[in-house]
């Protein structure tokens, strides 16, 4: 794990998406954080340990999707699979499918499996898979506010986890996608699909894979901004910097059955004509009941820092 020294920030960002409004400071404590995302030998030592079943390994109740076809009610996952040319981007449904069969053992589905990708995230996990790791390794997953300001690695206000320049020095610096997604890959950074932990260089705080790669859980409950930052929260001093700030109830759920959680980093499905959010200040919602081929997760400890 890395120590993560906290500090005052600015959270957010006016340049991108709608829900990364409005900026606003807020200052974290320190913590430990995992240097890299769970890997699949991480996450099977667990599983061996535990005997813990995962919810893509588990069959959906039919209460929670009664419009849905009881035929796939059935344990499996999302996996991305890219057609095989361009497509209208208002409908994920010609990339993404329901897969029965595929779980974190089985990325594609029946007959893939995990072997040589032992470093690479895992990836199949919902919350509540990772909050079963967490615990289990007596760690915890990390509020928004301290990934962001962990993510930034002390580069306050910068647009990337590197700086402001995508590629510096003509150098991709993550794990993304190159082309027009989501039917053209030109895996200019070396990778389609996931890649092994640390195939990039590390952040400030010596924290790798904080942009691309998969998409990372954090704790909180997704809002449609940042106007809940910070609520409820003691002030970090007298000019009202929200301190250690998390949004711990869920909003409006939209219909779904399951709230949303605040997922960030990005991930190597993420493209500048589609989805620009392998930045620290990028967020979106993700029920948590969902595990797909490109969401995995880290841990943190909250306390005391290096002697």
């Amino acid at each position: 794990m890395s120590w993560i020294p906290g500090g005052t920030f600015w959270m957010g960002s006016e340049d991108f998406y709608p829900e990364e409004r409005p900026v606003h400071q807020v200052q974290v404590d320190g913590f430990w954080m995992d240097t890299h995302q769970v890997t699949v030998a991480e996450f099977r030592r667990f599983v061996k340990d535990t005997g813990h079943v995962t919810v893509a390994e588990t069959a959906p109740d039919a209460a929670d999707y009664p419009d849905a076809d009881p035929a796939l009610l059935v344990p499996g996952s999302l996996v991305f699979t890219p057609p095989p040319g361009p497509v209208s981007l208002d409908d994920f449904h010609q990339w993404w499918s329901w897969v029965p069969g595929a779980d974190w053992r089985h990325p594609e589905g029946p007959g893939s499996n995990v072997g040589g990708r032992e470093r690479h995230p895992v990836t199949h996990v919902a919350l509540a898979d990772a909050q079963a790791y967490a615990s289990w390794a007596g760690k915890e997953l990390a509020t928004e506010a301290e990934w962001e300001f962990a993510a930034r690695g002390g580069l306050d206000r910068k647009s990337y986890t590197w700086g402001d320049d995508f590629t510096p020095n003509g150098k991709h610096q993550a794990n993304t996608w190159q082309g027009q997604f989501p039917w053209q890959n030109l895996a200019e950074d070396g990778f389609v699909g996931t890649s092994p932990i640390g195939s990039f260089r590390p952040n400030g705080y010596g924290l790798v894979d904080m942009a691309g790669n998969v998409w990372e859980w954090t704790t909180d409950f997704h809002t449609g901004d940042h106007s809940q930052s910070g609520k409820n929260v003691a002030p970090a001093s007298s000019c009202c910097i929200p301190r250690n700030p998390r949004v711990d109830a869920a909003a409006e759920r939209d219909g779904e059955p399951y709230p949303r959680r605040v997922i960030k980093g990005g991930s190597h499905l993420c493209a500048p004509n589609y989805c620009l959010r392998y930045r620290p200040a990028a967020r979106q919602g993700e029920s948590e009941e969902t595990s797909t081929c490109h969401l995995g997760f880290r841990c943190v400890v909250r306390g005391h820092g290096p002697s």
